[in-house]
């Protein structure tokens, strides 16, 4: 099988796929200052963007990790990840509470998906 990698930089690849297996690096909001619902939408935007540059969409989602700065905001980021998410098609899911790379980061989502 092949491996194609995509969106590379210096340290790791945003997105890898392995023969049917889409797997995503964490993402995190373009801004890091914005509250936890922007982010949150901001950083599955990407994911969208993401899975569409590697022939997927989320209905294929096949597990979601979800890290918080603090899980007092669990709530608000859940409301906007239930609005996104396909609710005919729920992927596995963690989230977790994590000190993240930069401090103004409140959520950050890897992800795998079918292809």
């Amino acid at each position: 099988m092949t491996i194609q990698r995509m969106q590379v930089g210096a340290l790791y690849s945003g997105v890898v796929v392995h023969g049917d297996t889409v797997y995503l690096a964490g993402k995190v909001a373009s801004d890091k200052n914005a509250d936890i619902k922007t982010q949150t939408q901001q950083v599955l935007d990407q994911i969208d963007e993401a899975l569409a540059a590697a022939g997927s969409n989320k209905s294929k989602l096949l597990t979601v990790t979800i890290w918080l700065k603090d899980m007092a905001q669990w709530p608000a980021m859940n409301e906007v990840y239930t609005a996104w998410v396909d609710q005919d098609n729920k992927p596995c899911r963690a989230a977790v509470e994590a000190a993240l790379a930069a401090p103004e980061y409140l959520v950050e989502m890897m992800c795998v998906a079918a292809k």
